[in-house]
């Protein structure tokens, strides 16, 4: 039997492909990437607290929406006192002024005495913290007294300035400068023993090495005790403004009371908040630029 061989035509030659030229990417400017950088950052930390805002206010329209309840709800509180919201600068008569003049009246207050905390307990943190005698023997009276609430320094201050705008200067002091003096005190402290090494090498003298090596290695306690002293401060204006009067936000919401509007409390609540925390956040903003982003 014979076996016939079947033979296949050739392939056919097979065609040049064409050579795709890929067009490059026109790469974005340095400044579009920092602004989306910037702002998925701003959406990351906006977006969960803003959620949470929403979800608290649902709650809180959901729970008093059933009438019947002494507390207004927020579409309540919206109604009646969205005005001072809209429009917090308007001026209507000496006593009659938007929440923003308000804020800025108790603002200025603060400014001083808290200033004058930040300067006094800084400089005597500092020399206390020099002393290890000298700290065990004042740190029991600085703990005592940072105890004492801000209205109990009331009446005092009335009495020694016979004024409520320098009384309530004084109790913004007398309540922020303690936190302030512990925690310099206690910086200066852990101050490691190489700088003052270095400081005596270089012989330099108090004020040089106050500038050039205590503040910048106690920095982060020093801000850490500002940021609480600034919320005291804060809180003690408010407290200070209900008995003593004036335009400030903390007489605003003693006369809304004895007015029986109830949603302008809880609007000037609002702003005392969102004040509070614009002056913590902008006293840890310098802390981070002095201390180089050791402070939290």
């Amino acid at each position: 039997m014979t076996v016939t061989a079947l033979k296949l035509p050739p392939k056919p030659a097979a065609r040049p492909k064409g050579k795709v030229l890929s067009i490059p990417r026109r790469a974005p400017s340095p400044f579009a990437a920092r602004a989306a950088r910037m702002a998925r950052a701003a959406m990351s930390n906006a977006l969960p607290p803003l959620l949470v805002t929403l979800a608290l206010l649902g709650l809180w329209q959901l729970l008093l929406s059933g009438g019947g309840a002494s507390l207004p709800s927020p579409l309540e509180i919206w109604r009646q006192s969205g005005d001072l919201i809209l429009d917090p600068f308007y001026v209507a008569g000496s006593q009659d002024m938007g929440l923003g003049w308000r804020v800025l009246t108790s603002l200025e207050r603060v400014a001083i005495g808290f200033g004058l905390a930040a300067g006094v307990g800084v400089l005597v943190g500092a020399v206390i913290g020099q002393s290890a005698w000298l700290m065990r023997g004042v740190d029991p009276l600085f703990q005592v007294l940072r105890t004492v609430p801000p209205l109990a320094w009331l009446p005092i201050s009335l009495a020694a300035f016979m004024d409520s705008r320098p009384s309530a200067i004084f109790v913004i002091f007398i309540t922020a400068i303690w936190p302030i003096i512990i925690n310099t005190a206690a910086g200066v402290r852990a101050i490691p023993q190489d700088y003052r090494n270095v400081a005596a090498v270089l012989r330099l003298n108090q004020i040089e090495f106050f500038w050039k090596i205590m503040v910048p290695a106690a920095a982060p306690y020093i801000f850490s005790g500002l940021r609480i002293g600034v919320g005291l401060a804060w809180l003690a204006i408010v407290a200070a403004e209900m008995l003593t009067g004036g335009v400030g936000i903390g007489f605003f919401i003693w006369d809304a009371w004895n007015s029986s509007m109830l949603t302008d409390i809880f609007v000037a609540l609002l702003y005392i908040g969102a004040t509070g925390f614009a002056l913590d956040r902008l006293v840890a903003f310098i802390g981070a630029k002095v201390s180089r982003g050791t402070t939290v």
